[in-house]
């Protein structure tokens, strides 16, 4: 089984470059004699180099050159570019890459409008021909931020045309959500106007909130300062300059921030990747945790955090991990997922962990969780023998809960602000094939996605009612 990830605009490209790297770093760790196997499959092709730049693919024996299954998409080429020049140079070829030069001046219309159909045919051939090379596709991964112009608008569209040219394969999107304090000012409109493609188009989206990685990493970077890691923490981590000395706060620490994206990623895709005792397949997560096809927002939390950004600290305790991730502080967006209604959710345990460990939790922590009333049992539990390098478990956690509500309510407020004012309306409806229409539909997608979520959220706490069974006839 084989996913396919695209990465748009700088946001998807930064956080694809950390997954790639990371991912690279874990299989070198798992698989010591260099040997092209199963595992490596999925993420990754073997070519033989000796016959010319697209080579055959090799499928068994020693590992020539790897190459990642991936497409590389952005409107402006300098992070493109970047990783052309560093350490991934040889896991990417010019087969793989679409980029421009003058990028979408953060106006999703730009994006999506112009170079979705300037670009659609180059995206078309490229997906079919990375898409050739995988004997069994079973999902798609977009990575890109929602407030730029490129990943918002390129983003939905590659979505858009995924689902046209592939209606069978599984669409999950990771969405990097602006914060308030955002410095495009047009990310409200970005991101409400992609906020309607991913609701018609999506299987699953995880959306993440700039604000929460830069309040995690704040909170390391405290842990820091203070002296309580001592020194544990690594030199020329992601978390401290090359001197060593802790990074000051005035400068995004964005390396980091997106470590704990492409960490996410790497714990979704482990189960593809490695064996496992239950091994969960992606197409099982959009199987088992969206009961309606609107409702497909999962909130992930991740333990350790640490880890993520290069900190030695030691595993949590077992028991303690699964409470992690059930708290505010371990959440990807600003959420109490125990203080609203779950739909469901899934718990994807990476490193020696049994089947039994699993339930104990589950059931110690359940009484503290609402469950929707129809659905007490919607636990989808997943295990994988290989934990992440360095430590001997981790877990990430999906839940289906309406805690992602007030994210979509700030987000709406946000649009209102600028679109009561007209503020800045200009610059999309200049662009052919935009009109004020396409406004207007995009909030009323948002506002009815909320109205879902209310309606959910005022059954919470109501007596647990059994659906009536069919009666059969006899």
């Amino acid at each position: 089984a084989v996913s396919l990830p695209f990465a748009v605009g700088q946001c998807g490209n930064q956080v694809g470059c950390r997954f790639w790297d990371l991912a690279l770093r874990e299989h070198a760790a798992v698989n010591k004699k260099g040997i092209y196997d199963e595992a490596l499959s999925s993420f990754f092709r073997n070519v033989d180099t000796r016959s010319g730049d697209n080579g055959p693919d090799i499928y068994e024996g020693k590992i020539c050159s790897l190459k990642a299954r991936a497409l590389l998409i952005d409107m402006e080429e300098g992070v493109v570019n970047e990783i052309l020049q560093g350490p991934l140079r040889d896991v990417f070829d010019s087969k793989q890459l679409i980029t421009d030069v003058s990028g979408s001046g953060n106006n999703w219309a730009v994006g999506h409008k112009i170079y979705g159909c300037q670009y659609r045919e180059n995206i078309v051939e490229k997906l079919r021909k990375t898409a050739e090379h995988c004997d069994c596709l079973q999902c798609f991964f977009i990575i890109h931020s929602m407030g730029g112009g490129t990943g918002s608008g390129l983003g939905t569209f590659v979505l858009n045309l995924l689902e046209e040219e592939f209606p069978e394969v599984y669409r999950f999107v990771t969405s990097v959500y602006p914060s308030g304090e955002d410095d495009v000012i047009t990310s409200p409109y970005n991101s409400v106007l992609a906020m309607k493609e991913l609701n018609e188009h999506a299987d699953c989206v995880l959306p993440i909130e700039n604000e929460s990685l830069f309040e995690i990493v704040n909170k390391i970077h405290q842990l820091i300062n203070s002296g309580k890691l001592g020194t544990t923490v690594k030199q020329n981590s992601l978390v401290t300059s090359s001197a060593g000395t802790a990074k000051t706060l005035q400068e995004k620490p964005f390396d980091a921030m997106n470590n704990i994206v492409a960490n996410l990623l790497l714990n979704l895709t482990s189960s593809a990747r490695f064996e496992g005792s239950l091994n969960m397949d992606l197409n099982e997560i959009s199987m088992n945790l969206v009961p309606f096809p609107r409702l497909h927002y999962l909130v992930s939390s991740l333990t350790p955090l640490y880890t993520l950004a290069d900190v030695n600290v030691p595993s949590r305790r077992l028991d303690q991990m699964f409470s992690d991730a059930f708290s505010r502080d371990h959440q990807l967006i600003r959420a109490d997922p125990k203080r609203s209604l779950y739909l469901a959710c899934a718990l994807l345990v990476r490193g020696n962990v049994q089947v039994s460990d699993l339930r104990r939790n589950i059931e110690r922590l359940k009484p503290s969780l609402h469950f929707v009333s129809w659905n007490q049992e919607g636990w989808k539990t997943g295990l994988c023998s290989v934990p992440p390098v360095g430590h001997s478990h981790s877990l990430l956690a999906l839940a289906n809960n309406t805690c992602v509500k007030p994210t979509f309510i700030e987000l709406k407020d946000r649009f209102m602000k600028l679109y009561k004012k007209k503020a800045h309306l200009h610059h999309y409806l200049q662009i052919d094939g935009m009109d004020q229409s396409c406004f207007s539909e995009a909030i009323s997608s948002l506002s009815d996605l909320i109205e879902e979520y209310n309606e959910l959220d005022a059954t919470k706490g109501g007596p647990r009612i059994d659906p009536s069974r069919l009666k059969i006839a006899v």
